[in-house]
């Protein structure tokens, strides 16, 4: 029987096992250790020295310290306290410090750890340049003069990611986060991903914020304004405002209700939910996937569409695989060609179409020119979570005390299908709820044990249909979709369908979502499960409003306004 081993945090002795740094140790004992490098899912990296503490043997950063029977670890002393204090002026010293107009202000892990460890004043004189901001991207913005090296962005764009657009430039004190050559992100390989932002412990990268905009629109008596809302959000935005577990235990709850209702006294005039949406990509995307065996697509799998971070990833570095992208537009397109086609049917006042999203490439996907009907985009403006939670506090409301509401007609039905689709695994599960035969519930509790549900990078499953076995794979994280792509292009793979999240987890872990632990993200994910299981329409087949709008409004018109042919790289408008 193997002895259980043990060392000493600030005396109190730990159990350890497979544990692969003493800092996971600490936190197990109920200690903050404060990091900013540090991240579980990237390399360690040890840059930030905020994780030091004493061994025995001097200073020791228990991000890359290893466990050893028998050590005695001190996480508290003067002496570290005078090191971290010390740590913390000098990256304030070539630090913006306009806190109060930072993107981040109030979640800035710098500006937390300051207070923390009482920083009353810098002792340095601040060298932070003049005005370094990269605003090019439509999705999102870099200020360097708040970037403190901590190397999260670079590591997760080139470790999780494998994008590559950016990159540690010049050394020593010139040291600086930058893209090749120097270009602006919009002329980079950056695909919109926002997953450098989502690391980011300071307001160096953020959410680009268009929220003006839209206030802007709701303010003008003369336009309709009207929203969709996409699944992952509403497993996301309660939480900011101290909602927990609305539904089962354990569960990231569903505030779609108090979000609808949020919206509407912004001053929306119609809020809908992009899950509508999703059934028409279910149902277009089964379609192309049962004809590809008629026309010999088996060299090459049909890979999803949804994402646009994926298909900008796929235009940039593997051009080649465009002609075996769905043409099927995004849930969001989808949608908003049919709210724009009814809205121009009913009313005569300007239109403007919102969507409220958990993704940063959605505001890229709004601007592309594919989406663009006598030059007018078919989305308007794209709000992250993130931004959404600022314009709700900006205007006051009491988020925690609205009576939830529904969705408006006449496209307020949605199915259990739709509402999955934002997190990993979801699409490929709505996709064969559509093409399997079996209907019945127990077959529908069957195809959830498919191995489609998880977090994993990459994930696969078999279905036999009409006597034809059916591969297919369901990737996120973009290094992992490299991964398989080689793969299959190398013939070790062969699958008839790809699923492709740019995010790791899918939508749930967008980068416009609010910060969250990986547990919390899963949290989320089993939100969207929950809700899925309260629709009483579980397949996207059997909703009526389907076969409302195919006899009616897309009657003759379904490739012109639910499917696209992406060609080449396009730049953003």
């Amino acid at each position: 029987m193997q002895t259980a081993e043990y060392i000493t945090i600030d005396g109190v002795p730990v159990e350890f096992g497979d544990e692969k740094n003493i800092l996971a140790l600490i936190r197990k004992a109920g200690i903050e250790l404060p990091t900013f490098c540090y991240h579980s899912e990237l390399s360690i990296y040890g840059a930030c020295r905020m994780c030091m503490v004493e061994t025995g043997r001097g200073l020791e950063a228990a991000c890359s310290t290893p466990p050893k029977a028998g050590m005695r670890i001190t996480t508290n002393t003067e002496r570290l306290r005078k090191y971290r204090r010390m740590v913390l002026e000098l990256l304030l010293a070539r630090h913006c410090r306009d806190c109060t107009t930072c993107n981040n202000n109030g979640n800035c892990k710098l500006q937390d750890l300051a207070k923390r460890f009482n920083i009353q004043g810098v002792r340095f004189p601040n060298t932070a340049g003049g005005n370094n901001t990269d605003d090019s991207s439509p999705c999102i913005t870099r200020d360097e003069n708040k970037c403190i090296l901590c190397g999260d962005c670079v590591r997760m764009c080139n470790e999780v990611q494998a994008v590559g657009a950016i990159d540690f430039a010049h050394r020593g004190a010139n040291m600086a986060v930058s893209t090749v050559f120097g270009k602006s992100l919009a002329d980079s390989p950056c695909v919109g991903c926002g997953q450098c932002a989502a690391v980011c412990p300071t307001g160096a990268i953020v959410v680009k914020n268009d929220t003006a905009k839209v206030w802007k629109a709701l303010d003008d008596q003369d336009i309709k304004v009207t929203v969709q809302i996409a699944p992952a959000v509403r497993v996301a935005l309660g939480r900011e405002f101290g909602l927990r577990d609305e539904g089962a235990p354990g569960v990231s709850g569903n505030a779609m209700g108090r979000i609808v209702a949020a919206l509407r006294r912004m001053g929306f005039d119609e809020v809908y939910d992009t899950s509508t949406g999703a059934d028409l990509t279910v149902l277009e995307e089964a379609n192309e996937l049962l004809k590809r065996p008629e026309t010999g697509g088996r060299a090459m799998p049909l890979f999803s569409s949804c994402c646009p971070a994926w298909i900008q990833f796929c235009e940039k570095q593997y051009p080649e695989l465009l002609p075996h992208v769905s043409t099927c537009r995004s849930p969001m397109q989808m949608f908003a060609s049919v709210i724009n086609e009814e809205t121009s049917r009913v009313s005569s006042r300007t239109h403007v179409h919102v969507a409220v999203m958990p993704c940063t490439a959605k505001k890229y996907e709004a601007a592309r020119d594919e989406f663009r009907v006598n030059g007018k985009p078919a989305v308007n403006y794209v709000l992250t979570t993130q931004e959404l939670v600022r314009m709700i506090r900006e205007s006051g409301i009491l988020f925690s005390e609205l009576e939830p509401e529904a969705v408006d007609m006449p496209f307020g039905t949605i199915t259990g299908a739709g509402l999955i689709f934002g997190v990993s695994g979801g699409v490929t599960e709505a996709v064969l709820r559509r093409i399997t035969t079996d209907k019945s519930a127990a077959g529908l509790v069957a195809l959830s044990w498919q191995g489609v549900r998880g977090m994993e990078g990459i994930k696969k499953t078999a279905v036999t249909l009409g006597g034809r076995e059916l591969k297919i794979a369901m990737v996120s994280g973009l290094k992992n979709a490299s991964e398989l792509i080689r793969k299959i292009k190398n013939g070790e793979e062969i699958f008839d369908f790809v699923e492709v999240m740019a995010c790791p987890g899918g939508c749930v872990s967008g980068a416009g979502q609010p910060a969250a632990t990986a547990a919390e993200k899963e949290e989320r994910g089993r939100g969207l499960y929950s809700a899925g299981k309260l629709c009483g329409i579980k397949r996207s087949e059997e909703n009526p409003l389907m076969m409302n709008l195919y006899g009616g409004l897309l009657k003759g018109r379904v490739h012109e306004l639910l499917h696209v042919q992406y060609t080449k790289e396009k730049t953003h408008a």
